[in-house]
């Protein structure tokens, strides 16, 4: 985990990464709204139903409001070095959001309706949990009598990694409004690297930093999951 040793402003990198994802989130909109759907239809089988032009628009929304969220926090928030693969690989990682839903919700006819308002407030929780998280840590790590110190307000008494819980969220909320049960499998996929890979290497940073403080804030607070995990 060294990178998070490592301060950088990184901008070239960063607007590489904004780059492909603009990329991204137009090729979901041809998918969705011009001739991508017809050629998928035609070349790969993907069906591409009519009747759902609204629930197309909200995945189309939620891709906007990840890429706007992910740009303030990238800007403002984030002032570790990335390096350029990085800025590769966060675009294609986020491929799978901006154009895997709209995948699976390409085949999907079912019109919008207030069935789909579970979705829309988990996706808006998970941005909140993430966003808000972060920005409470980063005002409680200015503050010059907390240098050192490890952060456990906020969102974070309720978990070690809640900003990881709040990206779930929003993937489930996204899962969820395309209406296609294969599209569960990124939520799986997701709580999968962040259970197995992602958090313990995490971890083994921060015990490494914190030491005692860490270790302390561990036994007393859940991992991942508010509550439960």
């Amino acid at each position: 985990m060294e990178l998070y040793g490592q301060q950088s402003r990184s901008i070239p990198q960063k607007i590489l990464i904004h780059v492909l994802e603009i990329l991204l989130i137009g090729l979901s909109y041809w998918i969705l709204f011009q001739t991508g759907g017809n050629w998928l239809q035609e070349h790969l089988g993907i069906t591409n139903a009519a009747g759902a032009e609204e629930r197309r628009w909200m995945i189309v929304i939620f891709n906007l409001i990840i890429f706007l969220r992910m740009a303030f926090m990238m800007a403002f928030l984030l002032r570790r070095k990335i390096p350029w693969e990085e800025s590769i690989s966060v675009p294609m990682a986020f491929a799978i959001y901006f154009v895997g839903f709209p995948l699976f919700v390409l085949p999907e006819s079912i019109p919008l309706s207030l069935a789909d308002l579970p979705a829309i407030l988990i996706f808006a929780a998970g941005c909140v949990i993430n966003t808000g998280s972060e920005l409470l840590r980063d005002r409680w790590k200015k503050r010059p009598e907390n240098k050192g110190k490890i952060y456990t307000g906020g969102f974070f008494r309720y978990s070690q990694h809640v900003n990881y819980f709040g990206d779930l969220l929003w993937v489930i909320g996204y899962a969820l409004m395309t209406r296609n049960w294969y599209s569960v499998t990124i939520p799986v996929f997701l709580f999968s690297f962040f259970a197995f890979y992602n958090i313990p290497k995490l971890d083994l940073y921060l015990k490494e930093k914190y030491g005692e403080e860490f270790e302390e804030y561990a036994r007393k607070t859940k991992k991942f999951i508010p509550f439960l995990y």
